[in-house]
C-alpha cells in the first residue's frame, strides 16, 4: 500500500491533512510540492491531495472517516 501526502510549507489545510493521517497511523509519504516544478504547477490550487496506490482519494480537505474506511478495506486484502 502507498499512502501519499501532497503538501507544501505554511499551508494550514496541509497541517490539518498531516495531523488526520497521523491519528490514522499508518504509514505515508509526504511530497512537498515546491520542489518540483511540474508537482508544484498540478497541485498547487488543490493541495492538500492525498493518494491511495496511486489513486488521488481527497483534495483540500481529507474525510477521516471515509479514508479510514478505505485504508481498512485495502489492509484487508
Amino acid at each position: 500500500m502507498s499512502l501519499v501526502l501532497f503538501s507544501r510549507p505554511g499551508c494550514h489545510l496541509c497541517d490539518d491533512a498531516r495531523v488526520i493521517l497521523d491519528r490514522l497511523g499508518e504509514p505515508y509519504e509526504e511530497v512537498d510540492i515546491t520542489v518540483d516544478d511540474a508537482l508544484h504547477a498540478a497541485y498547487l490550487e488543490r493541495i492538500p491531495v492525498v493518494a491511495l496506490d496511486g489513486k488521488e482519494l481527497f483534495e483540500l480537505f481529507v474525510d477521516e472517516p471515509a479514508l479510514r474506511g478505505r485504508l481498512d478495506r485495502v489492509n484487508r486484502r
